[in-house]
């Protein structure tokens, strides 16, 4: 069965970067479309960011435009986030998803999803 597990999340001051992994199983990372996603205290999960896997386009949310970059490694079927110039309003539970065939980058556009990974980040 599809499994992701997420790693990478933790501390990290103001302006730092990191890098989340999610390691996909029972399918192949090429083949489906894949999606990093977050949810804040109080706020409803929402897109970051995701990979038609029909076009191989990118989406990327307003807020993370030029700071993240959303990448995969077939021979590890791995995907990854890469974080760069972290604020602290990208404080929260970062959780990768996966589906079939693209619909949306949201919610409803993914089926499969992993626990999360908490990323923190002080001012």
């Amino acid at each position: 069965q599809v499994q992701l597990v997420e790693s990478g999340g933790g501390l990290v001051q103001s302006g730092g970067s990191l890098r989340l992994s999610c390691a996909a199983s029972g399918f192949t990372v090429d083949s489906y479309a894949i999606g990093w996603f977050r949810q804040a205290p109080g706020k409803e999960r929402e897109g970051v960011s995701c990979i038609n896997n029909e076009d191989d386009r990118i989406y990327y949310a307003d807020s993370v435009k030029g700071r993240f970059t959303i990448s995969t490694d077939n021979a590890k079927n791995t995907m990854y986030l890469q974080m760069n110039s972290l604020k602290p309003e990208d404080t929260a539970v970062y959780y990768c998803a996966s589906a079939r065939f693209f619909r949306h980058c949201d919610n409803d556009g993914m089926r499969y999803w992993g626990k999360g990974t908490l990323v923190t980040v002080s001012s």
